[in-house]
């Protein structure tokens, strides 16, 4: 599965690199998941944006993806690491613009119907977190604590809404981290 996704995110940067800037663009603003794009009923953007490798470099995007994808799907099998990954990305992105969508029903400055909200971060966040709160626990104590507080900073000195979806995804990976399904495969495959 992480070998089927990484290929995929491969793909599109390789194509995406091959573009000029204006139809970069155009892309990144198609599959943008959106409060325009879910009144208009392009919920498939939800998907697709997650093919797109936004705000870092594709090389280190892609390589964290296999790396955090890869150590989930070694813990836990391909289904319960998709699945970890699947909810932090459609949950954070269903919740981030619900958020924007309320905003903007009741007028509150700021919010955007058209913002761009691509990448991989939210589902990579929930499983890194995921990972970490069922790790060792060393891992649990202080690995939890600083990734919340950088993710709270980037928070606070940017308030950008893929800001507010990563402390979203973080708290979806400590939920996903307390079901029985994972927690059972997790206890499962723990080194001895």
């Amino acid at each position: 599965m992480t070998t089927v996704y990484v290929a995929l995110l491969t793909a599109t940067a390789a194509w995406l690199a091959s573009q000029s800037h204006g139809e970069r663009a155009r892309f990144v603003r198609h599959n943008s998941s959106n409060v325009h794009h879910m009144e208009v009923g392009k919920w498939w953007t939800m998907f697709t944006s997650g093919l797109v490798v936004d705000g870092v470099p594709a090389w280190a995007g892609i390589t964290a993806v296999a790396v955090v994808l890869g150590a989930a799907e070694w813990r836990w099998g391909p289904a319960r690491a998709g699945a970890v990954f699947l909810f932090g990305h459609l949950g954070a992105t269903l919740l981030t613009e619900g958020a924007m969508w309320a905003m903007l029903a009741t007028r509150i400055p700021g919010a955007l119907s058209h913002a761009r909200d691509v990448g991989i971060s939210y589902g990579l966040v929930a499983t890194a977190t995921c990972l970490l709160a069922l790790g060792p626990a060393r891992l649990r104590r202080y690995g939890l604590p600083v990734l919340a507080l950088a993710l709270a900073s980037a928070w606070a000195l940017d308030q950008e809404l893929a800001d507010a979806g990563h402390l979203v995804a973080f708290l979806l990976g400590v939920l996903a981290s307390r079901t029985s399904w994972v927690r059972a495969r997790a206890r499962a495959r723990a080194p001895r």
